[in-house]
């Protein structure tokens, strides 16, 4: 669906150039024989600059910051040159993360400005351009992967990057491995004017979003969305519609957006799967998307959750 286009970490037309993704390459734009410039990340925060809007911070490639980094990965062309990224979490900053449910801390390393700061992707997505959202996200999403998969699943040797970062090979069976993504399910249940939304554990006191869950292996997405909402509140759903999708880097999933008509409307809530579940009206939809509801909190702005009950509340989604 078009309107899909405009959503959160969709595409902003970056080149990834994929024949580029060579040591050669690499090398070449490291020593400055190729144009190019990097953006940094720290534990998956972006470096970024800005108050009201923000954009990431490139620095070029003989910043002093960069001497505390990891092999950097390649992003794809920019009209300045090649954009890559460079992971500088071995850096121990003084300043402490917030352990909330957002975290609001940033980050600011001695060699860079005091307007120069590491600041969580999730608090800050709808304040980047396409762009810089496109790029921050594809960044924590791969670094996450490597971090997370250093050993080769084949025979247990550490594996090392490769392919400019869009790889990992084992350098003992040879076995080449690559970034994973998660395909998830979200869905908009409705029945009549009516929408299904349940909130998990731990979650905000009022906070609520569409159900969602994981793709089992050898099952289809439109399966995906009849199975969990059966599973998590007990409701049969009939004819189910792909909406459209957004990238979302934490830490590698792909979510997938549809929407499916309820076949019924009475809740058997598994507290095993999700905390509480409940039918909102398409006009109280409204007030909480407003702020104004008495005690919805309004949906997270840039996630794609957020996304499909704004246009849903407007009538939007079959355009």
């Amino acid at each position: 669906m078009q309107l899909f286009e405009n959503v959160t970490f969709g595409p902003s037309g970056l080149d990834r150039v994929a024949h580029l993704r060579t040591k050669q390459v690499l090398d070449e734009v490291l020593s400055g024989t190729r144009p190019g410039h990097t953006i940094c990340l720290w534990r998956g925060k972006p470096l970024m600059q800005g108050e009201g809007s923000r954009s990431l911070l490139r620095l070029p490639l003989d910043h002093p910051v960069l001497t505390e980094s990891s092999s950097p990965i390649l992003l794809g062309q920019e009209e300045q040159g090649l954009c890559l990224a460079h992971d500088l979490s071995a850096w121990s900053p003084e300043q402490a993360v917030d352990p909330s449910f957002v975290d609001l801390s940033e980050q600011q390393h001695p060699a860079l400005q005091e307007d120069q700061v590491f600041a969580d992707l999730r608090a800050n997505m709808t304040r980047l351009d396409a762009r810089d959202a496109e790029l921050a996200s594809t960044a924590k999403a791969l670094f996450e992967w490597h971090r997370s998969h250093r050993f080769c699943a084949v025979c247990g040797h550490q594996s090392e990057m490769s392919q400019a970062g869009w790889q990992r090979t084992c350098p003992s069976c040879g076995a080449p491995h690559f970034p994973r993504t998660d395909p998830v399910v979200i869905m908009l249940i409705t029945k009549g004017d009516s929408v299904l939304i349940g909130r998990s554990p731990g979650w905000p006191e009022g906070m609520y979003s569409l159900l969602a869950g994981f793709v089992e292996p050898g099952e289809t997405p439109e399966a995906a969305v009849r199975r969990e909402v059966l599973e998590e509140v007990g409701i049969a759903v009939g004819r189910v519609d792909y909406l459209g999708s957004q990238p979302w880097a934490f830490p590698n999933s792909l979510m997938m957006g549809f929407r499916g008509e309820a076949l019924e409307t009475d809740l058997k809530i598994d507290p095993n799967e999700i905390e509480d579940a409940i039918w909102v009206p398409r006009d109280e939809m409204m007030q909480a998307l407003a702020g104004d509801h008495a005690f919805l909190k309004p949906a997270r702005k840039g996630a794609i959750a957020e996304f499909i009950l704004r246009h849903w509340v407007a009538d939007r989604l079959e355009r």
